[in-house]
């Protein structure tokens, strides 16, 4: 007796569907990623003017943390059903959902690091004759890089996973072909969109972190040095010294 197929038997594991359906995957996986790239880029676009105003005083701090706050805690199916409206049954719909999910870290995050950046460091930069804005560009950016980073891998990889509610709408990219399986449990394409969300999310993350990396050495460099043993006259050299996370 021939060995029934795995599309047949419904199998989680199936090599046939990933051969006949490669197209459909690929398809879903690069819509998956143009939402996600739009949605953070023009939430990082609208997040720094918001936290440049937020850092003004408490006046400002308080309505933009506060909407921002009160935007992510809006349930996305009320989200999108409020943005219809206004961009339809559309791609626009979802990024802007995104956008404004993302926009409570994003904020937050460029905040923090801006006033984690050494008061010595902007005395110095003002003595030097710096104005607001180099200050700002060459200054306080560069050195609040870490927080930044940290904050737009996090939005990154919470819009990987929120960009598959879009399927509500069908421009949710692997989250379409999640959500066509449930009716039948079409096992195999379930597990196999899971799967490729799942992987997008970390390999975002890994790009940013080496991003981060690449634009932060001086981090790195701090860490060496910290690391390194301390040699006394009194005999070996001291301890090392790591300094955790």
């Amino acid at each position: 007796m021939a060995e029934q197929s795995c599309l047949v038997t419904n199998d989680w594991i199936c090599g046939e569907y990933l051969r006949s359906r490669s197209q459909e995957l690929a398809d879903a996986t690069v819509q998956h990623i143009g939402i996600t790239v739009v949605s953070v880029l023009i939430g990082l676009a609208v997040a720094f003017p918001l936290a440049l105003l937020a850092r003004r005083g408490p006046r400002f701090a308080a309505p933009v943390l506060g909407l921002t706050t009160v935007l992510y805690t809006v349930p996305s199916l009320a989200m999108f059903s409020l943005l219809l409206p206004l961009f339809g049954l559309s791609a626009a719909l979802v990024v802007t959902g995104l956008v404004l999910y993302s926009l409570t870290i994003l904020v937050r995050n460029i905040l923090a690091g801006l006033d984690a950046v050494p008061q010595e460091a902007k005395e110095a930069a003002r003595g030097m004759g710096y104005g607001p804005a180099r200050l700002l560009w060459e200054v306080e950016l560069p050195l609040a890089l870490p927080a930044v980073m940290a904050g737009l891998r996090i939005a990154t990889v919470s819009t990987v996973a929120l960009t598959t509610v879009g399927s509500l709408v069908g421009k949710g990219g692997l989250g379409n072909l999640i959500e066509d399986a449930l009716p039948s449990f079409f096992k195999a394409q379930v597990l196999a969109a899971s799967v490729l969300c799942v992987l997008l999310a970390v390999v975002a993350d890994l790009l940013l972190l080496g991003l981060q990396r690449l634009l932060t050495p001086w981090t790195r460099i701090s860490g060496t040095v910290e690391a390194a043993p301390a040699k006394t006259d009194a005999g070996p050299p001291a301890p090392a010294t790591v300094k955790a996370g």
